[in-house]
């Protein structure tokens, strides 16, 4: 979530609905204004919450910055006083814009929830917070309905870390109808979980929807996909092009690490980087879980294990 660049655009938008019509170069002009010092034109209650969460976030962003020099007692004690600040700014924000969906859902999200208490609060807010009718083509043009497809988005990954995979489906299903931009990655979810559920015509269609555009996600769902398949052949070859593809991608599946948790939405990962592997491995764990002899059979393969090693020594990680 870019707090602050949302904030922008709803503070000019707000103040073109105050001042009358613009030409284009004077709405440009106040725009730049506004982004010179947001918080001047803070004049609404919602823009006011949102200036608290985008603090708030650079803040918990901040505090990030130095956990590799702790030992394990001091991360996660680290961890839980970043979250409880969060939620606890995250709650004022709430108060301060009575209904603030962003708000409501950060607040939940930094209470760090299992799956199943966190999906039934995510599924609280959806009927708190109705969605009402979606905006005609890419819903996420539209900046103040973006929190209701973020709380969407935040329903779908839940669902696929809690096993229940057609609703994941579903859930991303419907965002990537919403906002086919895809801003917020649902087809990342969506794949995962056709994957899981061995919908190869789905998971097929999904990826000529995206012009076949291959990310970490859809080369480790077809990797997992064909082997739920018994197309072994097949899926070695995948496996092959995930390693080939996907920086760092043989590490992420075999040396899985931490990841903190979506607030409120995935980090920005660059294609094809180790951190794209990363947030996919991460992601695909449920799937993984529930396939137990799927990482024994990516150990079997010498190659896989090599480029795993070699990626760990060239970045000086734990092997």
């Amino acid at each position: 979530m870019n707090a602050w660049d949302e904030l922008v655009e709803r503070c000019a938008l707000r103040r073109r609905e105050k001042i009358g019509p613009l030409s284009d170069d004077a709405y440009a002009e106040l725009v730049l204004a506004v982004r010179e010092d947001p918080a001047s034109f803070v004049d609404d209650p919602a823009e006011a919450a949102l200036l608290v969460l985008a603090q708030a976030l650079d803040a918990y962003r901040a505090s990030c910055r130095n956990d590799d020099l702790l030992d394990d007692d001091a991360f996660e004690a680290a961890r839980r006083r970043r979250l409880s600040v969060l939620r606890a700014e995250s709650e004022r924000a709430d108060q301060l814009a009575a209904g603030s969906l962003d708000a409501r859902l950060l607040a939940l999200l930094a209470q760090d929830l299992d799956p199943d208490p966190l999906l039934g609060g995510l599924v609280e807010l959806e009927q708190e917070f109705d969605a009402g009718e979606t905006p005609e083509g890419d819903a996420w043009a539209d900046v103040f309905y973006r929190p209701r497809l973020r709380l969407r988005a935040a329903v779908a990954r839940t669902c696929l870390e809690g096993a229940r995979f057609r609703m994941a489906a579903s859930a991303a299903a419907s965002l990537v109808d919403a906002m086919p931009g895809d801003q917020l990655g649902a087809r990342h979810t969506f794949a995962l979980a056709l994957a899981r559920l061995e919908d190869e015509a789905g998971f097929d269609a999904l990826d000529a929807l995206f012009d076949r555009r291959g990310d970490a996600w859809s080369h480790l769902a077809r990797v997992i996909l064909l082997f739920k398949l018994d197309r072994m052949s097949a899926a070695r070859r995948a496996l092959r092009g995930y390693d080939e593809l996907c920086e760092g991608g043989a590490y992420a599946l075999l040396r899985p690490t931490y990841v903190e948790p979506y607030l409120p939405d995935r980090p920005d990962a660059a294609a094809g980087s180790f951190e794209e592997s990363v947030l996919a491995v991460r992601e695909a764990e449920p799937i993984i879980a529930d396939v137990p002899d799927f990482i024994g059979w990516c150990q079997g393969f010498d190659w896989l294990v090599a480029s795993a090693e070699r990626f760990a020594r060239g970045r000086d990680l734990d092997w």
